[in-house]
């Protein structure tokens, strides 16, 4: 059966290693397949998980301060045991700075690859929005209490984007808003949170990591951090994120 085949690469698939023309041909089968799309997103909430799980445990202060005294030099030690101690301390600092930078680094990829899953995982669904409508003053009255600010929609008049609807997310434990539109055929997810309340920071020219086979544009603007996100082309992409970024400035 087709979706057999499907079915082997959709490890490849959700980590973002196939083809363009692969990814487009997969995105298009998932949504009309109810076993591929549950699989699909089974297999994305176990990865999710699996993130979550691996950042719940960290070193605690007890455990440096026990590593720093078995570190610290004795009375009785020599001068060269001393210079051997001050040698490593200096290491052990440069790697600190190196590994903080890494780290840095890491987190924002993680956050652009947790969207990615999001992105996947909501077009996996069955019910991917919910609140269905085309009308931008239907939508955004919907998401009022539901997440602690407010954010406007753009105008989609004598554009080819069509807006599908949305529903609430959640980035690690930060609520925020989650757009979906159609543009020829392909399905866009615009997802709107506040700045402060997320894991890690992204700087202005943040980019999508390389194995990451969707188009990405982030931004910072009213103290909101926008994410557009699709297999669209990125002129497309470019172009639903101004005008996003058209509607804020009229807030």
């Amino acid at each position: 059966m087709v979706c057999e085949s499907w079915k082997a690469t959709l490890d490849t698939y959700l980590d973002g290693e196939l083809s363009e023309e692969e990814m487009r041909t997969f995105g298009a089968h998932v949504p009309s397949c109810p076993s591929c799309s549950g699989d699909a997103l089974a297999r994305v909430q176990t990865k999710r998980a699996i993130q979550v799980a691996g950042k719940r445990f960290t070193p605690s202060a007890e455990f440096r301060k026990r590593v720093q005294q078995s570190l610290a030099p004795k009375p009785q030690r020599s001068l060269r045991l001393g210079w051997m101690f001050a040698a490593a301390m200096a290491v052990i600092l440069a790697v600190g700075a190196l590994t903080s930078n890494y780290l840095g680094t890491r987190g924002r990829d993680q956050v652009l690859s947790e969207i990615a899953d999001l992105h996947v995982a909501t077009l996996a669904s069955s019910s991917p929005v919910d609140v269905i409508s085309t009308d931008r003053h239907t939508v955004k009255p919907w998401f009022q209490g539901k997440i602690p600010f407010s954010f406007d929609l753009p105008e989609l008049q004598n554009t080819e984007f069509s807006l599908l609807g949305g529903r609430m997310t959640y980035l690690g434990q930060t609520p925020g808003a989650h757009l979906i539109y159609d543009v020829r055929k392909h399905h866009i997810s615009v997802f709107v949170f506040q700045e402060r309340s997320l894991p890690a920071k992204l700087d202005e020219n943040s980019l999508a990591p390389k194995k990451l086979s969707f188009n990405v544009e982030t931004w910072r603007q009213g103290g909101l951090r926008y994410f557009v996100i699709g297999d669209a082309s990125a002129a497309d992409i470019d172009s639903l994120a101004k005008l996003f970024k058209t509607a804020a400035s009229q807030i």
